[in-house]
């Protein structure tokens, strides 16, 4: 099993007009449609609970983390953004939406300002740049969104270890709207559509693609073997115990 957390900041979703897209809030539809995936145990976080709903316990049991933030970066703890990016470098799987460019986290992953172009909502088609990434298993070579927030290059983030779906808007704009990145052991993903007043978590190709970013993004379980001595071990303990890659297969 793959254990996905799937934060939130669940601010905007105390409101009527978010209400009426996510009845369960932003993590409840995200939470509800990845588990019907077997292979993926899946839990909620929110800001306001204790810890912001991560406290060790839960990131040191936590496969993938889900992350959706957007007005309240600010109220994050420095302290569990550094507990976060640190578990990534250890393995943890990070799928970082939308707004969550901004998030402490996804910059201090990124070490750079994360900036971006926007405007008002306009229509976005996503076209698939890289056809044989696992991210686009069932997922049709484009697809459209008929409303949602619009992100524009230039996009202030280092080059990514692939774009996998570029955003295109009525505008001319384009975005990378889809790209994933290493750190450490962890595999990161980021995914631009997700605006909370716009029923883009509805969307059942964006549904596929985060669940495959679950399991995309799922620590690798290594086997090594040491004399006659075999195990399976998760990528952060490989980093812990400091096994040698040429020990590896």
């Amino acid at each position: 099993m793959i254990r996905v957390t799937v934060w939130n900041e669940n601010i905007h979703d105390q409101k009527d007009e978010v209400k009426a897209v996510y009845p369960l809030g932003i993590h409840g539809t995200i939470a509800a449609f990845l588990s019907k995936d077997p292979e993926l145990e899946v839990r909620t976080a929110t800001l306001d609970q204790p810890a912001c709903g991560l406290p060790d316990d839960v990131l040191q049991n936590t496969d993938v983390l889900f992350w959706w933030g957007h007005i309240a970066h600010g109220k994050v703890p420095d302290e569990l953004a550094v507990k976060a990016a640190d578990r990534v470098r250890q393995g943890m799987g990070l799928v970082m939406l939308h707004s969550g460019h901004e998030s402490k986290l996804f910059k201090m992953l990124m070490g750079t300002t994360c900036s971006l172009r926007w405007r008002d909502p306009d229509f976005e088609r996503l076209w698939c740049i890289d056809p044989s990434h696992p991210l686009t298993s069932g997922v049709p070579a484009m697809f459209e969104l008929p409303v949602e927030e619009m992100y524009g290059e230039a996009f202030d983030i280092p080059h990514p270890d692939s774009v996998v779906y570029g955003g295109w808007f009525r505008g001319g704009e384009l975005f990378r709207s889809v790209c994933t990145f290493t750190r450490g052991a962890g595999k990161i993903v980021y995914f631009q559509p997700g605006h909370e007043t716009f029923p883009t978590y509805h969307n059942e190709h964006v549904q596929t693609i985060l669940t495959n970013a679950a399991h995309f993004t799922a620590p690798v379980r290594y086997r090594t073997t040491l004399g006659c001595f075999h195990s399976e071990m998760t990528t952060e303990e490989r980093y812990e115990k400091g096994i040698p890659f040429d020990m590896m297969y």
